[in-house]
């Protein structure tokens, strides 16, 4: 089994920042593309942005120069250190990591998710 668990969502004002963390943990060989997403009210889940396992990222044009995803590949952990937030990055945050397992078999993995609400 793999698990993702994201953790460092909570409630901040305007300009303010929060470091999201997701590691993944259980029976795991290898992680290729690791990246965050989110998910606003009403609205469909989007690409915040992603990280390859040799450290080349990608990211959604609201979020550049904002967000700076990483990855610490020997906890087998990625982040998401979001500064000058907005009140328009309100969601839902999460991670998803595509896994080889040690049973070989390579899947897309989510975590349960992490709430940002940024205020006005």
């Amino acid at each position: 089994q793999v698990q993702l668990v994201e953790s460092g969502g909570g409630l901040v004002q305007t300009g303010g920042s929060l470091r999201l963390s997701c590691p993944a943990s259980g029976s795991i060989l290898s992680i290729n593309t690791m990246g965050w997403y989110r998910q606003a009210p009403g609205k469909q889940r989007e690409l915040v942005a992603t990280i390859t396992s040799g450290g080349i990222t990608k990211y959604a044009d609201s979020m550049k120069g904002r967000f700076t995803i990483s990855r610490d590949n020997a906890k087998n952990t990625m982040y998401l250190q979001m500064n000058n937030l907005k009140p328009e990055d309100t969601a839902v945050y999460y991670c998803n990591a595509n896994i080889k397992a040690l049973s070989r078999f390579i899947n897309d993995y989510w975590g349960q998710g992490t709430q940002v609400t940024v205020s006005s």
